[in-house]
């Protein structure tokens, strides 16, 4: 069955976000993470008809949702290559660039791609399934140490050591190649009343490592930053403690860091103006319609 937009992966704060991106005429603008191409499509609806629509998209099952509108250019690869891409479509400056970094409910639910411990199928987590290393290639290759340290870091595991530990004693009797084989490794390490908040942190460990979902989201940011025009909005919607710091600081110090650099009076000199002070969250509606969308936090930034 063909999936659409609706089933592959409902857009999360839609009409919040795409508000929040201040859409003006013959403006230029970014999707960075298209995905079911929900935001994209509202995007597009709000545009006029001399405006630019680049959107970003790294996954191979996500060309499935291309649209088919002249004002709209669909790239290929990870965000993290905003800026090369950019320049190679000749575009020096855009109005505003939207970020929702959840991952697609179509990952979740297609048992292949190994995104969920609700299926058995290969440990893989790849988003782009093209390249690079797969979650059992971390399992089985990766020193205990590293592995207590992703876990430790990624999913802010407290028994990541105890993790790691018993994974390499497993895994010196067999490889673990499959879901199920590495969920009967790790589930006598959890409780039954905590053990599904615990596996899905050490899936979302994992997945990070994976695809370098941090330091591409560091390259995206940075970029993002050097790409909008003074006035253009940079607009994120984040579902976990460590992008959204991330996020947080480089709309408020302009590094991912944090460090506010002052002027000297003392005013913390930034490249952004904040829109929102208050992060914006999923109403309770939302939350009953896309049970996924409660961990979202929206965040709007100007550059100044």
């Amino acid at each position: 069955m063909e999936k659409t937009e609706s089933t592959y992966h409902i857009p999360v704060l839609l009409h919040e976000s795409i508000e929040g991106m201040h859409l003006q005429p013959g403006g230029t603008y970014v999707d960075v993470t298209f995905g079911g191409g929900g935001h994209s499509r509202e995007i597009l609806r709000n545009m006029d008809s001399k405006s630019r629509l680049f959107s970003f998209d790294q996954d191979a099952d996500a060309e499935r949702n291309i649209i088919n509108d002249k004002r709209f250019t669909f790239v290929r690869s990870n965000f993290r290559y905003l800026h090369n891409f950019l320049r190679y479509y000749g575009v020096e400056e855009v109005e505003a660039i939207l970020a929702d970094l959840g991952v697609s409910s179509h990952h979740f639910d297609d048992s292949e791609r190994g995104f969920s411990f609700r299926f058995d199928g290969k440990l893989d987590m790849r988003m782009n399934k093209r390249a690079g290393i797969t979650a059992a290639d971390i399992v089985n290759t990766y020193e205990e140490e590293k592995l207590a340290d992703l876990f430790y870091l990624y999913g802010e595991l407290k028994n990541s050591r105890k993790l790691a530990a018993t994974l390499v004693k497993a895994r010196a009797q067999k490889p673990v190649e499959t879901i199920g084989e590495f969920i009967e490794i790790v589930k006598p390490l959890y409780g039954r009343e905590r053990e599904k908040k615990e596996l899905a942190k050490v899936f979302q460990a994992l997945r990070i490592e994976v695809n370098q979902e941090m330091e591409a989201l560091k390259e995206m940011l940075y970029a993002a930053t050097e790409a909008l025009k003074p006035g253009g909005r940079l607009v994120v919607i984040t579902y976990h403690s460590l992008e959204d710091r991330m996020v947080k600081n480089i709309m408020k110090t302009g590094n991912i860091e944090g460090k506010a650099k002052q002027d000297f009076f003392g005013n913390v000199e930034t490249p952004f103006k904040l829109i929102n002070n208050k992060v914006i969250i999923p109403s309770e509606d939302e939350i009953q319609r896309n049970p996924r969308s409660r961990s979202a936090k929206l965040r709007i930034a100007e550059k100044k």
